[in-house]
């Protein structure tokens, strides 16, 4: 009897670290280069880099190496998978998925790699159901059937505070057409065909975080819902945030609280919040 499908994501997913290990999901760190040093993200310290980017250091992030994946995709094999699905940030944003493709040749098990478009919980939320139909021994087209439903209908909604960052890093996308509003000016993003874009442009954080809300709100319309609410640093904003989504949403069936990946929050920069709708 063929073992079961593997499911493999990089570090941009945000997964929460328990959640990942529940459902056995095999995650790729993206590298990050603060200052002089170069490593994969998990092994920096998270307010070390908020503080770097805060005081203007260079903080510049690359995908992961093939090795990576290679032995992420062969450690699968040596446990018995029959294949592996592997599902990742959008390749308009970084070149992982890329380099996911190059060590899938190198394994001897078919090995499925998704561009998924888009990053964040949205990018996790798929892996999730991914794995969840997985465990249940479902097929590598189902597998793949459950990520790319989820993927492509999750919309990600992002508050930052200033758009200066993704400018620096080069991933701002057509959102470039909201460079040099004033200062009280907050701009609202989303991911579309791959890359960040605008949304709209609201006076002042308070009125800025009601209208992330609003259109949180809007997204998810009747459905059925998860959310997931992703902040990059400490910040109690996500509680009062979570609250009126719970006021607002009777048909949210779950919600999560997740740290930012370092590579996103890098580009986003410190003090942004997103709300990931998936419908379910």
């Amino acid at each position: 009897m063929p073992g079961p499908v593997a499911v493999i994501t990089d570090s941009t997913a945000c997964l929460p670290v328990p959640v990942a290990k529940r459902w056995g999901i095999g995650v790729i760190q993206v590298q990050l280069q603060v200052g002089e040093q170069f490593d994969e993200e998990n092994r920096y310290d998270r307010d070390e880099v908020i503080g770097q980017l805060r005081a203007g250091a260079p903080v510049k992030t690359a995908p992961p190496e093939v090795a990576a994946f290679f032995w992420a995709f062969q450690d699968a094999a040596s446990k018995g998978a029959s294949a592996i699905v592997s599902v990742h940030i959008s390749g308009r944003m970084s070149e992982t998925v890329n380099a996911a493709r190059e060590a899938a040749q190198q394994v001897n098990i078919p090995v499925h790699v998704l561009d998924s478009g888009t990053t964040g919980m949205s990018l996790g939320f798929a892996a999730t159901s991914a794995a969840k139909v997985a465990a249940a021994g479902g097929q590598a087209t189902r597998v793949i059937d459950a990520a790319e439903r989820r993927f492509r209908s999750s919309r990600e909604i992002l508050y930052v505070d200033t758009l200066e960052f993704l400018r620096r890093g080069g991933r701002i996308g057509a959102a470039q057409a909201f460079l040099g509003s004033a200062f009280s000016i907050k701009p609202l993003l989303t991911l579309k065909n791959g890359e960040v874009a605008p949304l709209t442009r609201v006076p002042g954080q308070r009125r800025a975080l009601t209208k992330l809300v609003d259109l949180a709100v809007d997204c998810a319309g009747d459905q059925d819902v998860e959310i997931a609410i992703t902040r990059f640093g400490p910040d109690e904003r996500d509680l009062e945030i979570g609250g009126r989504l719970r006021a607002r949403l009777p048909r949210m069936v779950d919600s999560t609280l997740a740290d930012a990946s370092m590579i996103l929050g890098a580009h986003l920069g410190p003090g942004a919040l997103g709300i990931t709708v998936s419908p379910v």
